[in-house]
């Protein structure tokens, strides 16, 4: 049962309370669900499969990688349906497999992609083509970027359930402003947009990297977001 303090919001059950000088990002809480960067994944793979065959002919057969994807996706959500706890830690390791995977097939694609522009492949040589191919690779980046954010920071959503969870890889507006959302914690979807801004601005926003893995990666997505858009959507409207 929920108890409340005079003027303040109920506290979520199996939640800690936080004391004064307290922010509920920084106490035990409850596991996130799977259901959000599983729905990601499956985005991600259907983007996949929209991209047209020259751009995944280094990645083997058009759906042996997403269909690898997909039964992974599949096989961590029968293990774990609910919410990702401690007891699930366990699991990160086929998680990290995962988003690499995705991470994989999608530098490959790029990599494809500008090689078909440079060498002028007849497949893509019309602008529509060009624009067709390179916004799942935008858009996959953007995803996929999100993921590694959520699988990483602190320790990864289990560890970020814990008291003793490592110190924060990234500092978000709600943690300088406690006041403004004291049971807020971080979700799949906060890291999902802090990949969307870092890919349209080239550059952090509101959410600033604290550490050496967080600031590398979120420059890694800014330069592949750089060439998709500069690169490949500029030749598009050039052949236009």
């Amino acid at each position: 049962m929920s108890t409340a303090s005079p003027g303040g919001p109920p506290e979520p059950p199996g939640v800690e309370r936080p004391t004064e000088g307290q922010v509920a990002w920084g106490l035990p809480t409850l596991g996130e669900h799977r259901w959000p960067a599983s729905l990601a994944v499956a985005v991600a793979i259907v983007f996949q499969l929209l991209l047209p065959d020259k751009v995944v002919r280094g990645l083997g057969p058009h759906f042996l990688l997403p269909s690898v994807e997909g039964a992974l996706c599949l096989l961590l959500l029968a293990i774990n349906p609910g919410r990702i706890t401690k007891e699930e830690q366990r699991l990160r390791v086929l998680g990290i497999a995962l988003i690499a995977l995705i991470n994989l097939a999608n530098v490959v694609s790029l990599l494809e992609l500008i090689h078909a522009l440079l060498g002028n492949g007849r497949a893509l040589q019309d602008g529509r083509g060009l624009v067709e191919a390179s916004l799942p690779v935008w858009l996959t980046n953007i995803i996929v970027f999100g993921l590694w954010y959520w699988e990483l920071d602190r320790g990864g959503p289990a560890a970020r359930t814990l008291a003793s969870h490592p110190r924060p890889d990234f500092l978000f507006p709600q943690m300088s402003t406690p006041e403004c959302a004291s049971w807020w914690t971080p979700k799949f979807y906060d890291y999902l947009y802090t990949s969307f801004t870092n890919a349209t601005a080239f550059s952090p926003t509101d959410t600033m990297p604290l550490t050496g893995w967080a600031k590398l990666l979120m420059a890694v997505q800014s330069l592949a977001s750089l060439l998709t858009v500069a690169v490949v959507v500029s030749r598009a409207v050039n052949v236009l």
